[in-house]
């Protein structure tokens, strides 16, 4: 039987991948499961006449792997050329691979499509919604959609590029994950004043002059409520008991308390 993998085989992983790669998650192996079941159809094929070989390496391709998914294809594409190239003997060199990129690919993936995307789409999403404009989810719908496309063709582009893809992307990847990250949180800046409504009720009356608190905050600096509030959610965000959750329940508790009083 002929080992030479072809572009039947790197679908067949591409879906396996998006279908499987979180499934068995666990703390001791994270997606380890999940990979080894993604590259299935290609040790099956490569390994076919040797069964203590295909054991081996199922047992390597089990071991901890944790990466933001939209990345792992780029690593499984690599992992499957090496093996393709070199067969048993790419045993070292995979699990080499698979260590030294699954961390670097997780800061990128991680910055681009667990924050930067979720940032930018989702709060212009949000935000047409909040405006009874059904567009934003279209747009939401239409971005999750392409970030599929991507994932399922980023197992061939890790195949067909190999090391160069690694090469060629190690002088960039810095500087892409602080312009992801610069982008997001200049998306959020921008959609607290539109997005967040914190207005203050309460006045001060001393004779006949009447102070209005929210005109006079304004006068200093306007929207300065809603940025102290993201500014206070986000610093508790970091403490170790606190997380979203809580945070949503906090605010409401905190909007319902404050208006109840008069003060907001």
């Amino acid at each position: 039987m002929s080992t030479k993998i072809n572009q039947k085989d790197i679908d067949k992983v591409s879906i396996n991948w998006l279908i499987g790669s979180q499934l068995s998650w666990n703390y001791e192996r994270m997606m380890g499961g999940g990979y080894l079941y993604s590259t299935l159809p290609v040790l099956e094929k490569l390994y076919s006449g040797d069964k203590d070989k295909l054991q081996e390496m199922m047992r390597v391709q089990s071991q901890f792997f944790n990466t933001t998914p939209h990345m792992g294809g780029f690593i499984l594409g690599m992992d499957i050329a090496a093996e393709e190239a070199e067969g048993y003997k790419a045993k070292d060199t995979v699990a080499s691979l698979k260590t030294g990129l699954m961390g670097s690919f997780a800061g990128v993936g991680d910055t681009i499509f667990g924050v930067l995307f979720p940032t930018v789409f989702g709060s212009v999403a949000s935000y047409l919604a909040l405006k009874g404009n059904s567009t934003g989810v279209v747009i939401w719908l239409l971005v999750n959609v392409v970030i599929l496309i991507f994932r399922y063709f980023s197992v061939r582009i890790g195949y067909k590029q190999g090391v160069k893809l690694v090469s060629s992307m190690s002088g960039h990847l810095n500087a892409l994950t602080n312009a992801a990250t610069l982008l997001g949180v200049t998306v959020i800046g921008a959609m607290i004043p539109s997005v967040i409504k914190a207005p203050i009720a309460l006045t001060f009356k001393t004779g006949d002059v009447e102070l209005n608190i929210q005109e006079t905050m304004d006068q200093i600096m306007p929207m300065m409520v809603p940025a102290l509030l993201v500014g206070v959610i986000y610093w508790l965000l970091g403490k170790k008991y606190f997380n979203s959750t809580r945070a949503i329940l906090s605010t409401i508790v905190l909007a319902i308390i404050l208006k109840a009083l008069g003060i907001m």
